[in-house]
């Protein structure tokens, strides 16, 4: 399973990435880190969601490390990852830390390095318990941010027109 991509909701389809593997890890990695990023302009949004995906993929790390586990729900067995949940669980804390100095008014800002940093550590996370598509589920904030913000580029320089008041979408349900 070392270049292969199991695909969500399915026990037994998995995609043969092959050489391709190492440009979609790129792609996983750079695309959730950015998608973070994309979203840190709301307070909270960023950090609430990640909560969320920390903590589904704590669960994966957990079982994809336990090999009785792992062979019962069919996961790919991953030697080491629950190790992965003890740093998730500490992502997690931190995050909920965030969030309580981050409440109105807010004391601390994430700025970009921790939104950079939060979304890289989810997308390596998610390589190395070998759910990649699994992000495209649990991170669907992040992926609709992403691309509110992919549609309004591609609309105003096509077509010279905005598709939503502002991108990203968190700030055009603001407006």
């Amino acid at each position: 399973h070392a270049t292969s991509v199991s695909v969500p909701y399915s026990k037994e389809w998995f995609l043969q990435l092959g050489i391709l593997y190492i440009p979609f890890c790129m792609m996983v990695i750079v695309g959730t880190s950015n998608a973070v990023n994309l979203a840190d302009g709301l307070d909270g949004l960023a950090c609430g969601t990640l909560i969320i995906s920390a903590l589904t993929y704590a669960m994966f790390a957990y079982v994809a490390g336990n090999a009785r586990f792992s062979q019962y729900l069919r996961i790919i067995p991953v030697p080491g990852a629950g190790e992965l949940t003890v740093v998730l669980a500490a992502l997690v804390g931190a995050c909920l830390g965030f969030l309580w100095y981050n409440a109105y008014p807010a004391e601390v800002f994430m700025g970009d390095t921790g939104s950079l940093f939060l979304g890289g550590a989810i997308g390596v996370v998610a390589l190395c318990v070998k759910q990649e598509l699994l992000l495209l589920v649990v991170g669907g904030i992040f992926v609709a941010e992403a691309l509110s913000v992919l549609l309004q580029v591609y609309s105003f320089r096509v077509h010279k027109r905005r598709i939503f008041k502002m991108a990203p979408l968190h700030h055009h349900f603001e407006m």
